[in-house]
């Protein structure tokens, strides 16, 4: 029997299901999970944005959000984080293939059969997760389940009304994240960030005065160049003391920002003055990616 068993896309506000996979199975258990999706589908409107409901051998993951909902069916030892990563494809996809417009007013069930091959196709690789094409951001995903974590939904939730206090109540147990102790290299890479960030924002301001003087494209160029490159360097440093979902990625963008404005001012630096600012943004870029949470999430070997 396959991993993952089972997906469906749903439209949360009243339960109607717009897309699903094609049903194979033949397992009595999970006929019969799949009856709670019905009543389940019906009250994902009342619960948190992302839920697990364990029935017998088998998970049913869910997330919802403008107005949708992403449900899976899967094996009971298959990683959460993989299972989140599956919903979270689902949701990117279905958002920017299908038109808002038609999904508010879709009142045949299962009318978005169009989404069915991708449901189909990704359903697949993720029974075979070593086989994935291109990795999944494990981490990121891994950081997000820490900071909110699943709330696992019971039979008397899906029996009774499901109280709104019970979601208040969830968040306020979410583990607040805290990173790693600063090491001797992080306080450098944080001094020299903070000094390149000052160097461009006074540089920013005599470009000012240059574009106030002539109205020249060149200059106003320059002193755009100027405020990103220290907005990028400030950005990196809130990035280092403050933990952030994504904040790998968002590091590799502003460091991506820093070379590409440093490339916009050769004109008025020479290349070691080039070369200092982009290994500062390149070594603070490394530091973020070493100081990671305090308490490190499970690997999963994918």
């Amino acid at each position: 029997m396959s991993m993952v068993l089972f997906a469906l896309v749903l439209r949360s506000t009243d339960g109607l299901p717009l897309s699903a996979t094609t049903d194979y199975e033949q397992d009595e258990g999970l006929q019969e999970t799949k009856k709670q999706i019905k009543t389940l589908s019906e009250k994902l409107i009342c619960f948190p944005s992302r839920c697990t409901l364990k029935t017998g051998k088998f998970n049913i993951h869910f997330t919802s959000s403008l107005g949708m909902g992403y449900l899976m069916v899967c094996m009971e030892n298959y990683p959460n984080v993989l299972a989140f990563c599956f919903l979270e494809e689902l949701q990117s996809e279905f958002l920017d293939r299908c038109d808002g417009f038609l999904v508010r007013n879709a009142v045949r069930p299962y009318s978005f059969n169009e989404f069915d091959n991708f449901l189909q196709n990704t359903k697949q690789r993720y029974n075979s997760p070593r086989s994935l094409t291109t990795k999944i951001s494990l981490a990121d995903m891994q950081s997000e389940l820490k900071l909110v974590p699943t709330y696992q939904v019971s039979p008397e939730d899906l029996r009774s009304d499901f109280s709104r206090r019970k979601v208040f109540q969830y968040k306020s147990i979410t583990p607040s994240q805290q990173l790693e102790p600063v090491s001797l290299p992080g306080i450098i890479s944080c001094v020299l960030s903070i000094f390149c960030g000052g160097i461009n924002l006074l540089q920013g301001f005599h470009a000012i005065e240059g574009f106030m003087q002539s109205y020249n494209d060149e200059d106003f160029n320059d002193m755009i160049a100027f405020f990103l490159c220290t907005a990028a360097c400030l950005y990196q440093f809130y990035l280092f003391a403050y933990f952030s979902v994504r904040r790998n990625s968002k590091s590799f963008l502003a460091f991506a920002l820093i070379c590409m404005s440093n490339i916009c001012l050769f004109d008025l630096r020479n290349v070691w003055q080039i070369l200092f600012h982009v290994t500062v943004g390149a070594f603070m870029t490394l530091q973020i990616r070493l100081r990671q949470l305090q308490c490190k999430a499970s690997d999963y070997n994918v």
